[in-house]
């Protein structure tokens, strides 16, 4: 059976591949620690993962879909947005709002594994022995305030203008304006977000 033919087995080739990779480059080591599988990158990776699966749904609705669908809207004589509202944007927010969780969940493990610092020294912006606190700081807290925008602006809203819940043609035009604000501020924190993010990385105090 061809893996490539179903998501699961296309994730489970990429992960069982990344995993013989890994241990590939990393035979004789001495160091399991350098270049190698130890906990730490393990979990980084996953946050990885589950990130570009976040950020590039979030791109996915503000470059695409909301345009797509005020096209589709505007389009007298076209198919109309109802397939991608009731077809694409439920599914998508599925995967969204739990990448989202997973990114944070796995951001928050690997920080308070971290030589150097911990998950509250990086959340107060101060580690005595970590320079780089601040900036990783930062990151953390750009990506809280955007878990709390998925989940308790955008995905509630969301289901009052799919019509997963019942709501009046008022609550769903209000709720248009959350979900749809809610996103951009979530867009315009991803761009110094990921600053962050990548600003530690080049730049490890360990």
């Amino acid at each position: 059976m061809n893996p490539l033919k179903t998501i699961k087995g296309t994730l489970i080739l990429g992960f069982v591949t990344a995993l013989v990779v890994a241990v590939l480059i990393n035979m004789g080591e001495s160091d399991s620690a350098v270049g190698g599988l130890n906990t730490w990158s393990l979990v980084v990776w996953l946050h990885v993962f589950f990130g570009v699966i976040w950020i590039g749904l979030l791109y996915y609705f503000n470059f695409v879909q909301t345009p797509a669908m005020a096209a589709a809207a505007a389009d007298t004589d076209g198919p109309g947005p109802a397939a991608i509202g009731k077809y694409v944007a439920p599914l998508a927010l599925l995967w969204f709002r739990w990448a989202a969780l997973l990114t944070w969940l796995t951001g928050a493990a690997a920080l308070e594994i971290m030589p150097g610092i911990s998950l509250v020294e990086a959340f107060t912006l101060s580690a005595p022995s970590n320079p780089g606190a601040p900036i990783i700081g930062t990151g953390a807290w750009l990506g809280t305030i955007m878990l709390f925008n998925v989940w308790v602006l955008i995905w509630p809203n969301q289901k009052k203008i799919l019509g997963i819940v019942e709501a009046s043609d008022e609550e769903k035009a209000k709720a248009r304006v959350v979900a749809a604000m809610a996103s951009r501020t979530n867009t315009f924190l991803s761009i110094p977000m990921l600053m962050c993010m990548v600003g530690y990385g080049h730049n490890l105090p360990f």
